[in-house]
């Protein structure tokens, strides 16, 4: 059982009470609800970052990039006629306006088309430094939305108590604005929600999958708790056909904890104390090689990491 499992309904709702109900309403909390403004203001720093985006795997069935055949279809340029061009690409119509050969150059169209995984269920609703871990998947995946709108479509779903939904799928900048709206509208959601179990991550992911299109990337912004059975053969066969990627969102009393006797209580009605010890080595996290063994991309992400902070790490991630 993990140190989060054990604690967790320390920081969780008694008697299934909505979280958080005794605040005001319509009052917002810093690192416990989504603001739309701060989402929007990721944009801004999306465009200032000069990330990579390293083309997809294929456009083909498989893990395995195929030469394609034919010249493409969409425009690349047009220059003077050199030795060794194709004459089929010879462009009439310019050759006629400046009485000097001129070709074209073709390359193949490619949409980007990302679909933007938000685990919001029970488990990531927990936090003990900046913000809760739900909130800095929210941030991860709105950098990423920002960047990937620029290039193509963008697609969002939210996994939550009653398991994954798919939100919105549009192209640009407009898709993406109204995208940060429905992922805070889902935030709130739950958070008020009575639910204190998280379905497996297994179910969602598959019908992320079915619904992603044929040569969408999914990153996945979770924390893995509950993964569900077949979990790896999963993963695997997702990976195989596509590129996936997941931000692990951790909590820094995950991690680092500090020395000290933690009162804890599961979700399956144990109870007791937990001790931790002085300069206890911290772990590296098993979570990332895993992921990597099965064929998808995988970081590692402290929740306490402001946007800023996040940005260069995330550029592992930007496909």
């Amino acid at each position: 059982m993990s140190l989060f499992a054990r604690l967790q309904s320390q920081f969780s709702r008694k008697n299934d009470a909505p979280a958080f109900a005794g605040r005001e309403s319509g009052e917002s909390i810093p690192g416990v609800d989504l603001d739309v403004d701060d989402l929007l203001r990721i944009r801004h720093l999306a465009e200032r970052m000069d990330l990579p985006k390293s083309a997809p795997r294929s456009t083909l069935p498989g893990n395995v990039a195929h030469r394609r055949r034919g010249r493409g279809l969409e425009v690349h340029d047009i220059r003077s006629w050199s030795d060794g061009d194709d004459v089929r690409h010879l462009d009439r119509n310019v050759m006629a306006r400046t009485g000097i050969p001129h070709v074209r150059t073709f390359r193949e169209e490619r949409e980007r088309a990302v679909l933007l995984v938000a685990d919001f269920r029970p488990s990531m609703l927990f936090g003990t430094r900046r913000a809760l871990r739900s909130v800095a998947a929210a941030e991860a995946l709105t950098l990423l939305g920002w960047r990937a709108a620029r290039d193509g479509r963008v697609g969002l779903m939210v996994i939550q108590h009653d398991g994954g939904h798919l939100i919105r799928y549009g192209r640009g900048a407009r898709a993406m604005i109204a995208m940060v709206s429905e992922l805070a509208r889902a935030h709130r959601n739950a958070l008020a929600s009575r639910s204190r179990l998280d379905p497996p991550l297994t179910e969602s992911l598959e019908e992320a999958d079915r619904l992603a299109g044929k040569n969408a990337a999914i990153v996945v912004a979770t924390a893995l708790d509950e993964p569900g059975p077949q979990f790896d053969e999963i993963v695997a066969r997702i990976a195989l056909r596509r590129d996936l990627s997941f931000a692990l969102i951790a909590d820094r009393f995950e991690t680092a904890p500090p020395q000290g006797s933690y009162p804890y209580a599961t979700m399956a009605g144990a109870a007791g104390w937990l001790s931790i010890g002085a300069n206890e080595p911290q772990k590296p996290d098993e979570r990332v090689a895993r992921l990597q063994r099965l064929g998808a991309r995988a970081l590692s992400l402290d929740s306490r990491l402001d946007v800023e902070a996040m940005a260069p790490l995330l550029e592992r991630l930007d496909g």
